[in-house]
């Protein structure tokens, strides 16, 4: 399996060299050569399988056995969800007026990332330890992903991992699970911004290419193929999960409502779709809604600013995972998606292509959400079912609340839940509901928190080069001393 960027420009490369990249060298990201076509009888194979085997199966068809051969493939997968709080890893709640509500945030920080992170590190350490090498990861996050990479990452001897979150627009809980890591290879910063800001000193670091290899440097977020590869999972489990029976020719069909911000959930159902998967997905969004516009009308550009809402992992201007999308849906026309992407950055403003807008809005639709819906939701779902929400899983259940007033579902519905309520005491507050706490949560309050601030006065591209600088050295100094 080869995978190419999709701006067309960089080298082809195996999944190890995708898995340690970043950005690929023209701007664009990751994309398998080509997708596996899946026949009904391996879907129905499939449907019997714990949600574990299901990652494997996926992810033996993207990485290939002389990278990782199968044995090793299943061993570190199986290692990867060994700490998750629930022992079937995800977990189906079926709730009055047919809304499924699939349970992404069983693992250590209670959010989807664990699933696709906790994979991607036994995959990186793996071939580290073969290589002898080191690595530093940068990763920019708007709430959930920095504190699944620093847990996913902490204490491995061969990777240092920077995380900048921005400061003020993190819940409490979501701050404290990172700045409460400790661990030498952890650096923390808080930076003074949005979380689109702090991802610009990281494009920036990234762009130069030779600073790049010389400090091993690579990201986790889900410009990463890795995630969008064991994200993919959540689709296939949700279609078994719901779809009532895999006997019919052809196979029902079951809608999948993704909440989403950066878009790589999205993106790991639309190669779902395209590898043979009968789902159509609703991408839900809060009311920083440029893929809603995108979908409706074709309307790909920023607004005047980020809007802060309850939602706040998903308050995301630029949705860097939509240039996948582009380019399977143009044809894997690395042409039409570089000249689109790079109109973006130049102007912020695309208007998609009639042809490309079509195709969009024929595999998904969307909605976006206020945060007065979000709450009526949450308190909606507890009075009817004594079940709480995160402001994510709002989102999307807001959308499934929409459609029971206006058709009956010719198909099962799931939505994705990506968080645990846990995680978002000020908006159950402010459902008027009563926040549940786990012991773990409540305990982050008691512990010690290092992180250093970057200020808007500040060179952000340049503190974060010092610091990965400083990385090197301490690496190279650590190596000799152990050679010798």
């Amino acid at each position: 399996m080869w995978y190419v960027s999709t701006r067309g420009l960089a080298p082809h490369i195996d999944f190890e060299g995708a898995l340690f990249s970043g950005y690929a060298p023209d701007g664009g990201l990751y994309m398998p050569e080509k997708l596996p076509q899946l026949s009904s009888e391996t879907l129905r194979q499939w449907s019997a399988l714990s949600y574990p085997s299901l990652v494997t199966e996926l992810c033996a068809l993207f990485i290939g056995p002389e990278l990782i051969p199968r044995n090793d493939l299943s061993d570190l997968i199986h290692r990867a969800f060994r700490r998750f709080h629930y022992r079937e890893v995800v977990h189906l709640s079926r709730l009055r007026s047919g809304l499924n509500v699939l349970e992404l945030w069983h693992g250590v920080t209670h959010a989807f990332k664990d699933l696709s992170l906790c994979c991607t590190a036994q995959f990186l350490q793996y071939f580290l330890e073969k290589r002898e090498k080191h690595v530093t990861v940068v990763v920019g996050t708007s709430g959930d992903t920095g504190s699944a990479a620093i847990e996913s990452v902490q204490g491995a001897k061969n990777m240092d991992i920077i995380v900048l979150l921005p400061k003020g627009h993190c819940t409490k809980v979501q701050e404290l699970q990172m700045t409460t890591v400790l661990s030498e290879n952890v650096h923390v910063f808080a930076v003074e911004g949005n979380s689109d800001e702090l991802d610009e000193p990281i494009k920036a670091v990234f762009a130069d290419i030779a600073f790049v290899k010389k400090h091993n440097l690579m990201s986790l977020n889900s410009i990463n193929w890795s995630r969008v590869l064991v994200q993919m999972a959540h689709h296939f489990f949700a279609y078994f999960q719901c779809v009532q029976s895999l006997d019919t020719h052809p196979l029902p069909v079951v809608e999948v409502v993704v909440p989403t911000g950066a878009a790589g959930n999205l993106a790991a159902g639309c190669i779902a779709q395209k590898m043979g998967l009968p789902i159509c997905l609703a991408a839900a969004v809060n009311c920083n809604d440029i893929i809603h516009r995108s979908v409706q009308r074709g309307d790909f550009s920023l607004s005047e600013a980020v809007t802060p809402t309850l939602a706040s992992a998903m308050d995301i201007q630029v949705p860097y995972n939509m240039e996948r999308i582009f380019w399977l849906l143009s044809g894997c026309d690395s042409w039409v998606t570089r000249a689109l992407m790079e109109q973006f950055e130049r102007t912020q403003s695309v208007s998609l292509p009639k042809e490309l807008q079509n195709k969009l809005s024929a595999v998904m639709t969307s909605v976006s959400v206020s945060d007065e819906a979000i709450t009526r939701t949450m308190a909606r779902c507890w009075e009817e079912n004594q079940y709480l929400l995160c402001p994510h899983s709002a989102v999307a259940v807001s959308y499934h609340y929409q459609q029971m007033h206006r058709q009956t579902p010719s198909s099962p519905r799931c939505c994705l839940a990506p968080a645990s309520a846990a995680k978002f005491p000020e908006a159950v507050l402010a459902a008027g509901l009563t926040p549940q706490t786990p012991p773990e949560i409540l305990a982050l309050e008691r512990k010690e928190t290092r992180c250093t601030p970057m200020w808007r006065s500040d060179n952000w591209t340049l503190m974060l080069r010092d610091k990965i600088e400083d990385i090197g050295r301490r690496w190279r100094d650590h190596f000799l001393d152990a050679s010798e």
